[in-house]
């Protein structure tokens, strides 16, 4: 069974950083793209960054330059490092990928970013 945790959520500062980890657990391949999402209260959840299976990264332009996603291999986790957290940001994020049709997610972890 494929099963994604994350951990890592709590109250920030703005300004202030945060670090996310996501692993994989079950029979979720090593080098399968992994992402993480974001979701308010009201809105759509919204991708935030993207480690396709190569290693190409992508980022929502909102975290461009502040947030930078990263996988380790060996123990199958990814990583969400968030720097210079602006109060927009407060969210549930989720960590998600494919296996074969079929999308897997973890059950979210809140960040808070208030002063």
């Amino acid at each position: 069974q494929a099963r994604l945790e994350e951990a890592g959520g709590g109250l920030v500062q703005p300004g202030g950083s945060l670090r996310l980890s996501c692993a994989a657990s079950g029979v979720i391949p090593r080098f399968s793209t992994m992402a993480w999402y974001r979701q308010v209260p009201g809105k759509q959840r919204e991708l935030v960054a993207a480690i396709i299976g190569g290693g190409e990264l992508r980022y929502a332009d909102s975290v461009k330059g502040r947030f930078t996603i990263s996988r380790d291999r060996v123990k199958n986790t990814v990583y969400l490092q968030m720097n210079s957290h602006k109060p927009e940001g407060t969210a549930v994020y989720y960590c998600k990928t494919n296996l074969g049709p079929n999308e897997v997610w973890g059950q979210g972890t809140q960040v808070t970013v208030s002063s």
